[in-house]
């Protein structure tokens, strides 16, 4: 009989499989299960906002060197950019002043540091946390918004949620859509080795992110 090949899975679809248990872990974590649960206020919201400041600075400083990139620049988009919103929402939160008292907890520090390394050392591991985080935003992170906003009384994609606000994003589905399709191109382009070097600096990125949920869980014990 001859020999058929067994068709290759699309690379965004394996991104999304082979991390799926990295991101049931961080997406369940105690501290967002309290948070959206109601069981913490509204400092412990803007406490994580201000966490992920760090995490897009990281992501978006390097934007304009990253744009030339083989693997990377297809990726760089202004209409995802977070960092302006982010700033908004903590000047909003925590008043004109936040960026005194302001500073990155251990696992926030490590997150950051390993995306400005991938920026200089290796910008095709970058795709995976530009995916696991925009993508998400555009998608869990809109739970979230509307949670936020019946929670803490937040105008409905006002501050105090415009990190989860697109404006230059018409139709989120479809944007999602080209962006796979993206992925998809890169992963055919890519060698095998950085396939899955990628699919494994994916599943670090989730991990990443759960390590700030256990840091921000620590800094808000449980009462009996």
């Amino acid at each position: 009989m001859p020999i058929t090949e067994q068709p290759v899975a699309p690379f965004s679809t394996v991104l999304r499989t082979a991390s799926a248990a990295e991101h049931e872990a961080a997406e369940h974590s105690t501290f967002m299960s309290r948070l959206l649960g109601g069981h913490l206020g509204v400092e412990a919201y803007a406490d994580l906002t201000g966490q992920l400041w760090y995490v897009y600075q990281a992501l978006e400083s390097r934007s304009a060197a990253l744009a030339e990139h083989p693997a990377a620049g297809p990726f760089i988009d202004p209409a995802l950019f977070r960092t302006a919103a982010i700033e908004r929402d903590l000047a909003h939160l925590n008043g004109p002043d936040w960026r005194a008292t302001l500073t990155p907890l251990p696992a926030t520090a490590a997150y950051a540091a390993r995306v400005e390394e991938l920026t200089t050392e290796w910008p095709t591991g970058y795709i995976a946390h530009h995916y696991t985080r925009y993508l998400g935003d555009l998608s869990g992170g809109q739970i979230i918004r509307g949670i936020a906003e019946k929670t803490w009384g937040f105008e409905r994609k006002g501050d105090g949620v415009r990190f989860y606000v697109f404006d230059e994003i018409d139709n989120p589905a479809a944007f999602k859509r080209d962006y796979r399709a993206k992925l998809d191109a890169a992963g055919l382009t890519l060698t095998d080795a950085d396939r899955h070097r990628v699919v494994e600096e994916c599943k670090r990125a989730f991990q990443l992110n759960g390590a700030i949920f256990r840091d921000l869980d620590a800094r808000y014990p449980q009462t009996a």
